[in-house]
Formats: C-alpha cells, sequence, structure tokens
C-alpha cells in the first residue's frame, strides 16, 4: 500500500507561524477580561454608569 503525502501538517505548521502572535495576544486578552469580570461585586454593579444606563 503507498502512503501518499499528507499536506496538513505542513500547512499547520506556516499558519501556526504566521499566527501565533495573534494566538497569544487573544488568550492574554481573554485572560485578563475573565479576570476581571469574575472580580466585579454587586456593588460594582450597581455605581456602574453602564448598568445604571443599560438596567440588565
Amino acid at each position: 500500500m503507498k502512503r501518499w503525502f499528507d499536506p496538513w501538517p505542513v500547512f499547520f505548521k506556516r499558519e501556526f507561524n504566521r499566527n501565533w502572535p495573534f494566538l497569544v495576544g487573544f488568550a492574554i486578552t481573554g485572560t485578563l477580561v475573565t479576570k476581571f469580570s469574575l472580580g466585579l461585586t454587586e456593588e460594582d454593579a450597581k455605581n456602574s454608569p453602564f448598568v445604571q444606563r443599560h438596567k440588565r
């Protein structure tokens, strides 16, 4: 049985080399947003002008 060339590993390696800064930045930003969002309390929400405007 003949093995065919599989282009996927080459494709993923090249794309990862091009896109890793975006992926790292996205991960860092997501982590920071999650950390600050979970750090908010109900008291912070009551005092927030954004929450007061949207009432949600």
